[in-house]
Parts: structure tokens; sequence; C-alpha cells
């Protein structure tokens, strides 16, 4: 068991004690995050901000220029969500609501345009050279559309996030990221109840109209 707690820590001998401390911060705040996500609770956006500013940091350093957008993203996504949710609409906050027929439409749109921007920018870097890129470049995509709708409260997001996190446990193990694959591998469970968290909220809500 040892042997294997060291093999799995081992790359962060390598890391800066202040990149290490970032780390452990941008996680723990990720959790609350995506904890306040599933309990349908404003404080998601505020702890995601503090988590993804700090991602954004660490991964410009790391040069993981795909996971890199993906947390800038989230962070102006962030404050657009915590707009949105916040906003009044008939003397009501904006409620959990399935997604429209246009709002398909722009998320197919998300995510096409992102696969051509991050593969221009890994292209534009010279980083383009092994599978990691392509299905980085893939979750990207997918994230930026489960946050999209996530901003909107449309119940669909958790399914983006779902596919996403369970892609991406293995893949921040592959990159030497332990604590970020043991966080992603934990969203994939709050997603999961998230997602039926939500669908129960929404048929009370439909119920009660």
């Amino acid at each position: 068991m040892q042997e294997f707690i060291d093999i799995l820590f081992a790359q962060y001998t390598t890391y800066a004690p202040l990149d290490v401390t970032l780390e452990i911060i941008a996680v723990i705040f990720g959790f609350l995050s995506v904890w306040f996500a599933k309990q349908n609770n404003i404080w998601v956006f505020p702890t995601g901000l503090i988590s993804t500013g700090i991602f954004v940091y660490l991964l410009y350093n790391w040069a993981l220029l795909g996971d890199m957008l993906i947390n800038a993203y989230y962070f102006v996504m962030s404050i657009y969500g915590w707009y949105i949710w916040t906003r009044k609409t008939d003397d009501d906050f904006t409620p959990i609501s399935r997604t429209t027929a246009i709002e398909k439409k722009i998320s197919a749109l998300i995510f096409l345009t992102t696969l051509l921007f991050v593969y221009a920018v890994y292209q534009s870097a010279d980083k383009w050279t092994s599978w990691t890129a392509v299905v980085d470049t893939c979750t990207t995509a997918i994230f930026f559309v489960g946050m999209w709708l996530m901003a909107r409260r449309k119940i669909e997001n958790w399914l983006f996030w779902i596919v996403g996190d369970v892609i991406s446990v293995p893949l921040y193990l592959y990159k030497g990221l332990a604590l970020t694959s043991i966080q992603y591998l934990i969203f994939t469970f709050i997603a999961i109840y998230g997602y039926l968290a939500w669908k129960k909220a929404l048929s009370n809500t439909q119920a009660a109209v």
C-alpha cells in the first residue's frame, strides 16, 4: 500500500512547495464548488472562482494549455452564471430547466468551436504531439458545453460533467497530477448525484405548476 502511495505522489517531489500548496487549495475549493452545484446553491460560483483562478496559474506554468483554457473559461462562466442564477424573472430566480432546441444548437456550436480553437492553440505551440493532446482537446470541448449549461441552470449540464470527469481521471493520472485525478474521480460520483438531485427538483417544480 505504501509503495502504491509513493508511486502515486512521486511526481510531487519535483514540484515547488508553493505549487503543491496551491493545488491542494484549488482541489478543496473545487470540491466545494461541485458540492454546492449539486445542492443547487449559489456558492458554486464564488468557490469555483477561487479554484479555477488558481488552476489557471498552475496549468499555465505546467504548459497544459487545454486544461488552462478550461479553467480560464470556467472563471469567466462562473461570473456569468453568478449573474444568471441571481437574476430574477417574473419575481423569481432562474429555475432549473431542460435545454431548449436553440440551446442544443448553441451547445453543438460551442463544442465544435472549442475543438477547433484548442487544436489551433496546440498546433501554434507545437504541442500536438501525443494522444493526450487529442483527449485534452475533447475534454475541453465537453467541459465548455457543461459549464455553459451549468451557468444557465440546465439539468443536462451534469451529463457533460459525468462524461468529462470519467475521461479526466486516467488522463490526469497519466499527466502526473494525482490529486487532480482523485478530484475528478470524486467529481464523477458527485455529478451523478447532482444529476439525480436536479432531476428530482425539476420534477417537483413541474408537478407544482
